[in-house]
């Protein structure tokens, strides 16, 4: 009797409701780890950024060409705002520059190369143009932004703007150019990763020729 009485309060004490202050607390948790999911990134919704994948500067007879390839993806965002007749553009920036140990480095070469990406409901082609200039028409998404990763070789100098044998500093980076986001999605650029899309610069040497 005595075992079956004790067994018995132990029973009773296991179902007895939780005091409120052991409730608030495992709110309280609950709460916190919700949060902390939430504030975790989310891979497959915004925009990781540009890679600069390969990078290399020529001589040629026309002038010093960038030959360059970038990896990056496309957030749901900027697809549907193709879909709805806006243009997304893209800068390369480059900068050639050489260390002078008398004054502040010589910035010998500064360029930039706009390209835009839109889409015509009407004909269903996705078109690329290159700085106003080039203009390529594309059946798919995918099509269009293969030329956006890899750009023909671009004209970034005449032959003489470096010097011969003179060893450059050059940096370059490419993304998604927030001066041309339209307007009424600038803010909400701004504070969107989604619409984040942008390189860290990449930095060489290159050996004028």
């Amino acid at each position: 009797m005595v075992c079956f009485t004790r067994c018995s309060r132990k029973m009773r004490n296991l179902l007895r409701p939780c005091p409120p202050v052991t409730r608030r607390f495992f709110r309280l948790l609950t709460a916190t780890l919700l949060l902390m999911l939430a504030l975790l990134p989310h891979g497959a919704r915004a925009a990781e950024g540009v890679e600069i994948r390969r990078a290399l500067v020529e001589a040629t007879e026309e002038g010093y060409r960038l030959s360059a390839t970038y990896g990056f993806e496309l957030s749901h965002e900027m697809e549907d705002a193709l879909q709805y007749g806006r243009t997304l553009y893209f800068y390369t920036e480059i900068e050639f520059t050489r260390p002078r140990w008398y004054w502040f480095d010589e910035k010998a070469i500064t360029a930039r190369q706009t390209v835009s990406l839109s889409y015509n409901v009407l004909t269903r082609q996705y078109n690329v143009a290159v700085s106003g200039s080039v203009h390529q028409s594309f059946a798919s998404l995918e099509d269009a932004l293969f030329l956006i990763r890899r750009p023909g070789r671009w004209i970034v100098a005449a032959r003489g703007a470096l010097k011969v044998g003179e060893t450059y500093t050059v940096k370059l980076s490419m993304g998604l150019d927030p001066n041309y986001v339209p307007k009424p999605l600038k803010v909400n650029a701004l504070n969107n990763s989604e619409w984040r899309l942008a390189s860290d610069k990449k930095t060489f040497q290159y050996r004028a020729e």
